[in-house]
């Protein structure tokens, strides 16, 4: 038996323990400074309000203030907060952290730097933690399409597990593996952190479709909808998001797999990004849109504001080609000035072989 403990009780933060718990691991639940309400309800009705779930009986809970108890001992921490609360995760459990264990992230996102250098968030972390032990844990991730509801309803799910580390990795596999729990393993740290940072912005490019169709004026009479140009918003992101996968040394293969297109096409299923991305496809500008989802974290505007202004000042040193990611440069204006709507379809592909010589730039 393993000791985990998860830091942030949020939905995914508190979805992958059931694997865990069904494996019979001692699991300490320990929730931010922001879920008070939820570790409350967790230890007096064994109840996960967000999830709306009982709460496996191997499953502790612990107060912000208990996180020092909550780590000792502990093989595993595994950070369930959001892209925001890196930081602040890196300073709660950088002193308890103890030497040999394993940081297990469940955050997704990029950070830029004022130079233009993009981060992966589990080196973002490493370079928070104290100097002392930075260098005496290890580092992990989960990539892949898994929404927290299904999984806590112990649907079959299929995952990455990556770390630059190969030899933690069967151990990981092995605390959390269930019939219903698929891990894949992978040392390609910055192919997959990439793709799960980027399919949240590109979930809010392809979920404009059906604000736009709402939007429509007059019905279509025979009830056409705007599959096709989700389609080709979605082709289009994977390009791009392999665009960058490659120049900051990931591996492609990442893009076309679990990572990339999977998670790309969950996240479009569902969600806060793709409320998000309704309201924006009504015209409605972001400074309203996001009055509408009161108290609610849009991880792929986040995540679209700390990446994009990076991208363009790759671009402009010339890092990166400036024909290559249209549709997040797109996407950034529509959020950021209110731009219309219009999508140029003609921009598209131009770094793929197989685009015509007259659309390549």
């Amino acid at each position: 038996m393993a000791i985990l403990t998860v830091v942030g009780a949020g939905l995914m933060g508190t979805a992958v323990i059931f694997p865990a718990a069904d494996n019979g691991h001692e699991i300490r639940l320990v929730g931010t400074h922001l879920d008070n309400e939820i570790i409350e309800s967790c230890r007096t009705k064994r109840f996960h309000p967000r999830l709306k779930r009982e709460i496996p009986p191997n499953v502790q809970p612990f107060f912000h203030t208990e996180i020092a108890g909550a780590m000792q001992g502990a093989d595993v921490i595994v950070l369930g907060v959001n892209s925001r609360g890196v930081h602040w995760a890196a300073q709660a459990i950088g002193p308890h952290l103890q030497p040999g264990q394993i940081i297990l992230m469940v955050t997704k996102g990029l950070e830029g730097a004022p130079d233009g250098e993009l981060r992966v968030l589990p080196d973002v972390l490493a370079a928070d933690l104290p100097a002392a032990i930075r260098d005496k844990v290890h580092y992990a991730a989960i990539g892949g399409p898994s929404i927290a509801g299904e999984l806590a309803a112990r649907h079959h799910t299929n995952v990455v597990f990556v770390s630059r580390n190969p030899d933690i990795l069967p151990g990981l596999r092995a605390l959390f593996s269930t019939p219903y729990y698929h891990i894949w393993t992978s040392t390609d740290m910055i192919g997959v952190e990439v793709c799960v940072a980027l399919k949240n912005p590109y979930t809010l490019a392809v979920g404009l479709a059906a604000g736009l169709l709402e939007a429509q004026k007059t019905p279509d009479p025979a009830g056409a909808k705007m599959h096709n140009f989700a389609a080709a918003i979605f082709a289009q992101s994977l390009a791009e998001i392999a665009y960058l996968v490659q120049k900051m040394g990931g591996g492609p293969e990442t893009v076309f797999s679990l990572p990339g297109a999977g998670d790309l096409y969950v996240t479009v299923q569902g969600g806060r990004n793709s409320r998000m991305a309704r309201l924006l496809g009504m015209g409605i500008p972001y400074s309203a849109a996001v009055e509408e989802m009161p108290g609610e974290t849009i991880e792929g505007i986040d995540a679209l504001l700390a990446i994009s202004p990076a991208i363009e000042r790759q671009i402009e040193s010339g890092k990166l080609d400036p024909n290559a990611m249209p549709l997040l440069r797109t996407l950034y204006r529509i959020v950021t000035k209110g731009e219309k709507i219009e999508i140029d379809f003609d921009s598209f592909f131009r770094m793929l072989p197989f685009n015509p010589p007259e659309k390549r730039a």
